[in-house]
Parts: structure tokens; C-alpha cells; sequence
């Protein structure tokens, strides 16, 4: 048995403490902020096993002009960081050719079509299913051109193996009919499921793993410090020593890392979103509009609208424009909500070439990194949480970590 520390408590930092402690580690959770402190509370409670098409793609060559003008754009650069995002943007540049861009969606299929196995005995040991609804995800198209647009994606995700299945706007309004009649297309993915409360989810998880034996610690951590014979880390409340780290910080890791001697691109993608309450039966299941950017999910508090993508650090100010665009585009949506009642800013873990971080660094096999996971750190926490475990054991990983890497920007 190994003592190990795990950093962040979010559904990759959780799920790793569950595949550690079922191969008999003692394992320490640090997070200020506990379960779902950060990402993991405001995401769009989407199992997306279908997400195999990352950000970077040779359409932002196009689209970017459009995107940083367009008023109606779901993107947003705050001008006075473009020179701390300088260096990242020309990565993601590089890595938006056709080529990369293919590898990278063929990478993130493979931890997608494996991403349920690292939920579902995690689901059933810590009664979890209540959470869970089984509704699959449907994607809309207000325009033709947009769904033109969408066809090699949708292509390249069936030649990966993901099933998707075009609707007419007769069906669309068949399966939702709350929607508003502007949709002319949708597309459902098969197998997806989504969560009613996200952070009760992970709260619940944590709960069960306190009652198995797992160790909370509130401190913050500001120093790791790898040893030949384990990991000093140096926190809020002293030092601790541990035989392993895993550092599943989210879009915080970064400065671990560089106290390693790994340099990672990592940035952050700011995501928001808003909550409807007393709404939750006007949509069935999550129903993302493509060309704003966004999903509405029925959760047990309301329609929880969530999405859009600002690049601005971890700048804790929020982007009115973003929050207007969002109200403004869900109650063009669906005319019958009415006025939210929370807005939330979160900042999520972005690399340039949209595969997380899975691996040991380069200091000490004995600090492993899982991050980096962008809009799909919930559908990727669970496998993520059996890469560390794997890594801790020294198991070979049922599949090749070489295409998440983190010396991969080397």
C-alpha cells in the first residue's frame, strides 16, 4: 500500500481516489474548494462519448475572423491577454492543420470509446445511479449552411465508430416540442447520457469514499518537490510527505508542473452559464444549439444553459456579452423560460492540441499528471482516474498514452 496525494477534487481528481483506493492506497485528497469546487460544479452535466472532434480543426482558419467580429459569437478573445496567449494561439494554429487534426480526433476516440468502463463499477459501488438520466444528447442546426458545414465532422465521427443519427425538424419538434420551430435539423448521439446535478454527483462520490477511508485536506498545496524515495509537498498547513501525486487540477495544474520541470501548453477556455429554475420539464434530455455555442440540460434545480468560450486566464471577471448572449440565445431556444437567476464563470483546462494530459513527469515517475481535459473532463474523469491507478501500479494501460504525453509539445 502506497500513500498518495491527489490534487484537485473535481470528477478526474475524485475518480482517481476511487481507482487508487480500490488497489488498497491510502490516498489524501487537497482542494480548498472540495468536491466540485471548481469546472466540475458548472459544467453541462453531459456524458459526452460522442465529443471526438476537438476545437482545433482547419475550419478556424475561415471562421476565426467571423468568430472574433460576429456579435452573435460564442468565442471571445480579451485582447489585453493576447500577449500571455500568444504562444499557446500559434500552437493551436499549428495544430489545426488536417493532419493533426485528424490524429487528435482518432486520440480522443479512443479514451471515448473506453470512457464508460471508468464510470460504471464507481456508478454502482457508491449508489450514483440516481443521478444519472439516460436520455441521449441532441445537437440542433438553425441553418442550412451550419449543417453543411457540420458534415465532415459528423463523417469522421462515424468513420471513428461513434453513432449519430441525423432527424428532420418534424422529429425535432416531435421529440422537444417546447423548442422553439427554427431548428431545421438535429442530430442525436446514441449512448450519451447526462447527469441531473453534477456537483450532488460528485459531493455523493466523496461522501462514500470519506466513509471507505479517503483523506480530505483542505490546505492548499503551493510547492511539489519530488525525492528518490517519494513527494514532499508543501501546503497551506506544512509539509506532508507522500509516495505519490497525481495532479488533476484542472486548469490550475500548470504551476505544478513547472515546479517539476514540465512545461506545459496549458491554457484556459472560460466557460459560463446560467440557471433557469423551475423549468426542468420543458426539455427531456440536453440540447445543444450548434451555432451559438451552448447546451440546455434539465437538471433537478432547472435548465441549466451552459457553454460559450472566452480566452482570458484565470481572470475571475465575468463577460457580460457572454451572459447576454447566452439568456438571449436559450430564450430564442425555448421561449418559455424565463428569467435566470445564477450566472457562473469556470475556467477550463485547454491544450493546443486538445487532448488532455495523461502521464508520469519527466522529474519523478512518482508525480503522474491527468488534466487537460476541456469540455469533456466529466466524460473522460472516471478513465482518467484508472490511468493514474494504472500508473501508481506500474500496469501497463490497456491502451497507448504516447498521444496524451506531456512532454508531447517537446
Amino acid at each position: 500500500m502506497a500513500k498518495v496525494a491527489v490534487i484537485g477534487a473535481g470528477f478526474v481528481g475524485l475518480s482517481a481516489a476511487y481507482w487508487l483506493m480500490r488497489d488498497g492506497h491510502q490516498v489524501t485528497i487537497y482542494d480548498p474548494a472540495g468536491a466540485a469546487g471548481g469546472a466540475s460544479y458548472g459544467n453541462a452535466g453531459t456524458f459526452a462519448s460522442y465529443a471526438c472532434i476537438p476545437v482545433n480543426n482547419p475550419s478556424v482558419f475561415r471562421d476565426l475572423p467571423r468568430f472574433l467580429l460576429s456579435a452573435d459569437s460564442p468565442f471571445r478573445l480579451r485582447w489585453g491577454y493576447l500577449p500571455q496567449l500568444a504562444p499557446w494561439l500559434a500552437r493551436f494554429l499549428l495544430h489545426s492543420t488536417e493532419r493533426r487534426y485528424h490524429a487528435a480526433a482518432s486520440a480522443l476516440s479512443v479514451l471515448l470509446s473506453r470512457a464508460y468502463d471508468g464510470y460504471a463499477e464507481m456508478i454502482e459501488q457508491a449508489g450514483l445511479a440516481r443521478f444519472i438520466r439516460r436520455s441521449e444528447c441532441l445537437y440542433l442546426y438553425s441553418g442550412g449552411a451550419a449543417f453543411r458545414a457540420a458534415q465532415p465532422a459528423l463523417t469522421l465521427r462515424r468513420t471513428l465508430g461513434i453513432d449519430c443519427n441525423v432527424i428532420s425538424k418534424s422529429e425535432v419538434e416531435q421529440l422537444e416540442p417546447q423548442l422553439n420551430a427554427i431548428f431545421e435539423h438535429g442530430v442525436l448521439f446514441p449512448g450519451s447520457w447526462f447527469l441531473s446535478d453534477p456537483a450532488a454527483f460528485l459531493t455523493a462520490l466523496q461522501s462514500w469514499l470519506v466513509q471507505s477511508g479517503l483523506r480530505l485536506e483542505s490546505s492548499a498545496v503551493h510547492n511539489i518537490k519530488p525525492r528518490t524515495d517519494g513527494v514532499l509537498l508543501e501546503t497551506g498547513a506544512g509539509n506532508a510527505d507522500h509516495d505519490h501525486v497525481a495532479v488533476c487540477a484542472g486548469a490550475h495544474s500548470r504551476p505544478f508542473a513547472s515546479q517539476c520541470g514540465d512545461h506545459i501548453a496549458l491554457d484556459t477556455e472560460r466557460g459560463y452559464h446560467l440557471m433557469y429554475p423551475g423549468t426542468t420539464e420543458l426539455i427531456s434530455r440536453p440540447v445543444g444549439w450548434a451555432e451559438r455555442g451552448f447546451y440546455m440540460t434539465p437538471m433537478e434545480q432547472g435548465i441549466r444553459v451552459a457553454g460559450t468560450v472566452e480566452l482570458a486566464g484565470l481572470n475571475q471577471h465575468k463577460h457580460q456579452g457572454l451572459l447576454d448572449l447566452l439568456q438571449f440565445s436559450s430564450k430564442r431556444a425555448l421561449p418559455a423560460l424565463t428569467t435566470p437567476t445564477e450566472s457562473w464563470l469556470g475556467f477550463r483546462p485547454t491544450l493546443p492540441d486538445g487532448l488532455p494530459v495523461l502521464g508520469r513527469s519527466r522529474a519523478s515517475k512518482r508525480v503522474i499528471y491527468a488534466f487537460g481535459h476541456q469540455h469533456i473532463g466529466l466524460t473522460l474523469g472516471g478513465l482518467s482516474g484508472t490511468v493514474v491507478a494504472d500508473l501508481v501500479a506500474g500496469r501497463a494501460s490497456p491502451f497507448s498514452l504516447a498521444p496524451y504525453a506531456p512532454d508531447r509539445f517537446n
